[in-house]
């Protein structure tokens, strides 16, 4: 273990023999690391934070610091974080509230470029990439695969579904579609499928030739959200299997239980 003497590091965290921690780092008493962990220099971890292994964190990012919400009281609250993560220059992850849950939780393989900020009580899938300047405020959820671009804000309870790719500067207050294209430019609408992004992900062609149906549906066919939603499962019905494309389903499911309505 390699600990740098200009480190704090209470005498109660756990810290295994693999990890790096440099010059200047605070490590709280309930902080524990996973194997192979490297904190560059200047790192706040607080509070009950767990970080699984091969983490990689930048100078002045703040992990498991208390949430930016007034009715939190100081109650023991967590965050945790999965493997393979790489969390840039001045980003903040808030830990958890009682009202929310009590835990903040980032997956793993994300890439979260600097000055993001992940409010508490956020959820972030794995593979995913947080832009810089992203702003996530509480209870998030970021599904996995998905892209927020820089600059962007997310209102709180608002849901980014896997595969999407949000432009950087879009304003988002409800939920963006999985596997969507969704950006400010577009006066923040869904204007297309990620193509690339799926084919990239290894998508088979029948399955991004159903999701572009979905997608026309959706999007193009002068419907209102409940009538392409019925339009779709009425095709399923109507197949000799009686069952749509699993990617499809999802995406029916994905807007059927949106509490905020979804961004068309």
């Amino acid at each position: 273990m390699s600990i740098h003497p200009t480190a704090i590091v209470a005498a109660t965290a756990c810290i295994p023999e693999s990890c790096n921690v440099g010059p200047y780092c605070t490590i709280g008493p309930e902080v524990k690391l996973g194997e192979a962990c490297e904190l560059v220099s200047h790192v706040v971890l607080d509070g009950r934070t767990r970080l699984g292994a091969r983490n990689r964190v930048y100078s002045f990012a703040c992990l498991g610091v208390a949430p930016q919400d007034l009715k939190y009281r100081g109650e023991a609250t967590s965050l945790e974080i999965g493997d393979d993560n790489t969390i840039r220059e001045y980003v903040t992850i808030s830990r958890g509230t009682n009202g929310g849950g009590g835990t903040t939780r980032v997956a793993s393989h994300c890439l979260i470029m600097a000055y993001t900020h992940i409010g508490h009580d956020s959820t972030i899938g794995s593979h995913c990439i947080l832009a810089n300047g992203a702003t996530l405020a509480g209870h998030v959820t970021v599904e996995d695969h998905a892209s927020v671009g820089a600059l962007c804000p997310v209102h709180q309870y608002c849901r980014i579904g896997q595969h999407a790719y949000v432009g950087g500067g879009t304003t988002i207050t409800q939920d963006v579609l999985p596997y969507s294209l969704t950006s400010a430019k577009r006066d923040t609408h869904a204007y297309s499928l990620n193509r690339i992004g799926l084919e990239r992900s290894g998508f088979s062609g029948e399955q991004l030739r159903a999701l572009q149906h979905a997608y026309r549906v959706l999007l193009a066919a002068r419907l209102n959200t409940s009538q392409a939603l019925e339009q779709l499962r009425k095709e399923a019905r109507l197949r000799e299997e009686g069952q749509q494309e699993a990617c499809v389903a999802y995406l029916v499911g994905f807007i059927e239980r949106s509490q905020r309505g979804v961004i068309k």
